[in-house]
């Protein structure tokens, strides 16, 4: 398979700090092939789009060369790891409950920019109109129409709302509304012009509904944020550490169990989304690869993969879906499997001819013993 002439999407799932650091391992893979450099679109939600973020921040700072960026290290794993060595789920969600005047989700924005953006807007990201820039969408979930929320370099928009073309927002209130998992940090709100918005249905109150946005996870509407990427890029990429739905032996029988029906709504979507996608995929429909914290790495039959399945690899999804420091020898481990599984998939799925892979980038955290 050639990539000659060929578009290529990426698409980094929700999951929290797990998230992150998974997407983080497939980026640094897609770095050395020299893939990353060469990516059109890339879309996120959640954890996978405070790496997102955080890359559209640093993009125009990377020293590409034939694709692969020199500086990688230094501009992109270096910051992402030192956010996900915080805990940062708890104090911020402590001071939005003992705040009146401010939410948990303000303060989650607040961490964001601190230690990530400095103050960066939407507006601040990639420009898709110049030579070698990719778009980026961050995706959220609009509470008041039920639909996907994004958030645009040159806009934001809604199916039911419209788009507001040029509009703007801090990139760390973007991410925070994209990693605002219910019911601790949701909901963001955002406040926009309803004048900024055209195009959108005709429904009743638009005008109040563009005024004052309020959202939740990007993961409740779509965990992998694929809608973008389908029918926009000849080449679709899915780095998905979503946590396997697990049995509950014993799930509530009070109103707590709507937690449950949540967890259980969710997952369907995602799970009809994933298959459909490898349907399309198997059937010849579309191109490119899928690859999940729990997929087996020996079923790729691949000769050359720089990991095994192990008692340690599948104890990764088993990871929280926190905003929480795991301890540097797990978020190692996090990232050489997301590095592992895309170096697999890309070779034996797409059937990309990339170079072999040099070794699994954290060395210090081995995925074959403890």
């Amino acid at each position: 398979m050639t990539l000659d002439g060929k578009t290529i999407g990426l698409a980094l799932s929700g999951g929290g700090f797990r998230a992150t650091l998974f997407g983080l391992g497939s980026l640094w893979r897609l770095n050395e092939a020299g893939l990353l450099g060469r990516l059109d679109r890339i879309s996120s939600v959640s954890g996978g789009s405070i790496l997102a973020g955080l890359l559209a921040h640093r993009w125009r700072r990377l020293d590409f060369v034939d694709g692969s960026a020199r500086n990688f290290t230094a501009e992109v794993v270096a910051p992402v790891r030192a956010l996900c060595d915080k805990t940062i789920d708890v104090s911020a969600g402590i001071k939005g409950v003992i705040n009146p005047f401010k939410s948990a989700g303000e303060y989650l924005a607040d961490c964001y920019d601190n230690h990530l953006f400095h103050g960066a807007t939407t507006r601040d990201m990639p420009d898709p109109e110049k030579p070698g820039e990719p778009r980026f969408v961050l995706y959220a979930t609009n509470m008041q129409t039920g639909r996907s929320f994004r958030f645009r370099q040159d806009m934001l928009a809604d199916w039911k709302l419209g788009m507001a073309r040029g509009a703007s927002v801090p990139l760390a209130q973007a991410v925070a509304a994209s990693s605002a998992f219910p019911p601790i940090f949701s909901p963001i709100v955002v406040e926009t012009d309803p004048a900024a918005w055209t195009e959108g249905e005709d429904i009743p109150q638009l005008d109040q509904l563009r005024r004052r946005i309020v959202l939740t996870d990007g993961g409740v509407y779509d965990n992998m944020g694929l809608e973008t990427l389908v029918g926009k890029v000849d080449f679709v990429l899915v780095s998905d550490a979503g946590a396997p739905f697990e049995i509950e032996l014993d799930p509530s029988e009070t109103p707590l169990q709507m937690g449950r029906v949540r967890d259980i709504l969710i997952d369907q979507t995602r799970a009809l989304r994933k298959r459909w996608l490898i349907d399309d995929f198997t059937a010849g429909r579309r191109h490119g690869a899928y690859w999940g914290l729990d997929t087996q790495i020996d079923d790729y039959a691949y000769p050359l993969a720089v990991a095994k399945d192990t008692r340690i690899t599948n104890a990764l999804a088993q990871v929280p879906t926190r905003l929480a420091g795991f301890g540097e020898l797990t978020e190692g481990r996090l990232i050489n499997w997301g590095y592992a599984l895309t170096d697999a998939a890309l070779r034996r799925r797409a059937g990309l001819p990339i170079a072999k892979s040099i070794g699994l980038p954290v060395p210090e955290a081995p995925l074959d013993k403890t």
